[in-house]
């Protein structure tokens, strides 16, 4: 086979081929000279560049045609132009995260024999929302086309749109009562759905007939074909006017270069090294219904991860030392984790949009068999993977930074993203029909601080850079829900000398429906899921559920009477309970439970992300101006920050200057006398160890850390000069 030139090969021989190439020149395809760029630089960037605008173009018409609120109005949509071996060579904007599980699900079909049957013809629609063959979960379908000319294989060109509907055991896409495979909505495995550039009916009837709300994904379908076909079109154009022989080299070309783009940038901007970092997820579910008793009713998740940066600029990360993967929706896949790996570095080291595969290809992911990154059984359930996906590449974010920092680049420390906790709904619509979705203003939560300014407030999440919430009278088009409140939820940025981004809280009112399940997921509730950097403080994840039953709302419109727009600033007593009457219900974690109907008042909050710095070295004019505008309080400018306010003359927030001063000496003063040695702080710590005095949920968690990982158990052993396995009762 390796004796015939690679023109002769057959697409699986090819694949084969190629990745033989890039294991012995560490190259990709064997390319170790980009000659095509050598001999004309300005005809090699002036085609990448037309590539990258053919696929924004495609998406930007593909979301036109969406009838999906989350394509049109939050740009949950991504498409992208590969090889014949399923390698991305340009890609538009959107959610990036699925430019490389799209290469695994194009090669996972080269590998299982597609080319023979059901075979790869011109016209072919390809569709895939398997997790294990490559997708991060259910709601994200995935379709491809190939692409041929003078009757070869010369490509392939796909999209991927994040449905607000999968058909679940619950409502939305994000199906948070999922614990297997077998409850997570309609799958679609790698079939083909269509020929001759037209969905095949009958899976249009099987997707009518599965879903509670099939115009999203039957039309988002379409879209995404169409999308495909433009690339398509506009890739034999090309070829038409460069050649074959051309394009199948430069293509390759393109990949290499963006490999060792990717190297050289990570040489520039960090210091080689060994870089640790950690972060928790709980997830609490005791006494929730619809759980089935598969496992702990209450979870937390530890997840120790190490980076190395090599000295010729490889990035691996290693998640040793993680839980094994559960009866709940939160596992991911390799799949997923390469996307996670994909969209954080097309942020953060690769973000003039010329990025492809090759970027992938300089680094390297260690996820542990039988871990939530990496399940030894695959039928377990991934609907809601980004819950431990957000939080483990909130600390790939923070290790970067740190390495950013060390080189001198500190414009580019981000403390990174949260959690994006998910609100879907279904039952009966406003219209007396069937409905499900699933909501997306989620994709604009607040951004973890830099270490130049604050982050950004309401308008960042780690998924999707675009971050946009959406309209509120689009989504009121589409659920039987009626805002009564949007607001910033103020404190919920992590603290430092630049605070993280600020959340925000929706209100609504439950209108024209008898019929109407809420469900919520990934929350981190009673840990942090996420931490500040150099001094900063994480942001607070444990945000909770309120709701109001049975309410006199509208009783009190028609009266005039003032109305609960927000939950307020009282910890003790929300708007909801001074303003309305009513069963009043206050949740943490998922929020499941009966029915809503018209009258019921609800809210949902999203997360902030951590600081950046000192506390006590923040701007007090800027703190005046963030409580004047709502997003810190006076009680956290005083007794956080450190930041002394007045009044003016028209009752605005004036920092006092001199009186803060007097105030942080006093706070340094108290946190010096509270210091002790790092060496008798550890040495009291080592006796809890000791004694595993611990809440019962931290000893499930090292106990099935420990048991799973030899290396965690003796690096846990070493640093605390204990026993791990007898301490935590492990054989």
């Amino acid at each position: 086979m390796l004796d015939k030139p690679a023109s002769a090969l057959r697409i699986r021989e090819r694949l084969i081929e190629s990745e033989r190439l890039m294991e012995e020149t560490g190259c990709y395809d064997g390319i170790t000279e980009l000659e095509l760029r050598n001999q004309d630089p300005l005809k090699f960037e002036t085609l990448h560049t037309k590539l990258r605008a053919y696929c924004v173009s495609a998406r930007e018409m593909a979301r036109r045609i969406s009838a999906s609120p989350g394509v049109r109005e939050v740009g949950e949509m991504v498409v992208a132009i590969y090889t014949p071996e399923g390698d991305a060579i340009a890609l538009s904007n959107g959610i990036m995260v699925h430019v490389h599980t799209m290469s695994r699900f194009i090669k996972w079909m080269i590998r299982n024999g597609y080319e023979e049957n059901p075979q790869i013809r011109d016209g072919d629609i390809f569709a895939n929302n398997d997790a294990f063959i490559g997708t991060v979960q259910v709601p994200d379908v995935m379709d491809v086309v190939p692409i041929f000319h003078s009757g070869k294989l010369v490509g392939w060109a796909g999209a991927v749109c994040h449905e607000l509907e999968a058909g679940g055991i619950t409502p939305g896409g994000d199906v948070a009562l999922a614990q297997e495979r077998f409850t997570e909505g309609l799958f679609v495995c790698a079939e083909k759905v269509g020929e001759n550039d037209e969905l095949r009916r009958d899976y249009v009837i099987r997707c009518e007939r599965n879903l509670r709300m099939p115009i999203y994904w039957v039309l988002d379908e379409k879209a995404k074909v169409a999308s495909c076909i433009d690339m398509r079109e506009s890739v034999k154009a090309l070829i038409d006017e460069i050649g074959l022989d051309y394009w199948m080299q430069v293509s390759k070309e393109f990949i290499e270069e963006g490999r060792r783009a990717q190297l050289a940038r990570t040489r520039q901007l960090t210091v080689p090294g060994i870089y640790r970092g950690h972060t928790f997820y709980g997830h609490v579910t005791a006494g929730k219904p619809g759980y089935q008793p598969l496992g702990d009713p209450d979870w937390l998740y530890n997840m120790p991860i190490e980076m190395e940066i090599t000295t010729d600029g490889k990035i691996i990360m290693d998640f040793e030392g993680t839980q094994p993967w559960g009866y709940h929706s939160m596992n991911c896949t390799p799949a997923g984790m390469d996307g996670g790996m994909f969209v954080t570095l097309t942020q953060h080291m690769n973000f003039e949009g010329l990025v492809n595969d090759g970027a992938w290809m300089a680094t390297e992911l260690k996820l542990p068999h039988g871990t939530w990154t990496n399940p030894d059984n695959e039928m377990v359930a991934t609907a809601t993977s980004w819950a431990l996906l957000l939080p483990a590449y909130g600390v790939f974010q923070r290790l970067l930074s740190r390495s950013f920092i060390a080189r001198g680049f500190v414009e580019e420390a981000f403390v990174g993203q949260v959690n994006s906790p998910m609100i879907e709904m279904g039952g009966q619509s406003q219209y007396g029909t069937l409905f499900g979705m699933a909501h997306f203003e989620c994709a604009a939560a607040g951004s973890g601080a830099l270490a130049i300014k604050d982050g950004l407030d309401t308008a960042y999440v780690g998924w999707n850079p675009e971050s946009d919430m959406g309209n509120i009278e689009i989504w009121e088009q589409n659920m039987p829900m009626l805002y009564i409140g949007r607001s910033i939820v103020p404190n919920s940025g992590g603290a430092g000398k630049y605070r993280g981004g600020c959340s925000f809280l929706s209100t609504w009112l439950v209108s024209k429906t008898d019929h109407l399940r809420l469900v919520t997921s990934e929350h981190s509730s009673r840990v942090f899921d996420n931490g500040g950097l150099c001094g900063g403080y994480p942001a607070p994840t444990c945000q909770k559920h309120r709701a109001v039953r049975d309410t006199n709302i509208f009783e009190l419109a028609e009266k005039g009477a003032p109305l609960a727009h927000h939950t307020g600033t009282n910890p003790y007593r929300s708007e909801l309970e001074v303003r309305l009457e009513g069963q009043h219900v206050t949740m943490e974690g998922p929020y499941i439970t009966a029915p809503h109907k018209t009258g019921d008042v609800f809210t949902h909050s999203y997360n902030g992300g951590g600081g950046y710095g000192d506390v006590l070295e923040r701007d007090p004019l800027k703190t005046a101006w963030d409580v004047e505008n709502g997003f810190l309080t006076r009680e956290a400018a005083e007794g956080i920050f450190g930041i002394v306010l007045d009044e003016d003359g028209e009752g605005f927030p004036v920092a006092n200057i001199e009186a803060t001063k007097r105030h942080r000496a006093e706070m340094r003063a108290k946190r010096l006398a509270r210091a002790k040695p790092v060496s008798e702080w550890m040495a009291k710590e080592r006796e809890r160890v000791k004694a595993a005095d611990f809440a019962p949920e931290v000893k499930k968690m090292y106990a099935s850390a420990i048991k799973l990982s030899a290396r965690f158990t003796r690096d846990f052993s070493t640093f605390w000069d204990v026993d791990a396995q007898s301490t935590f009762g492990v054989e």
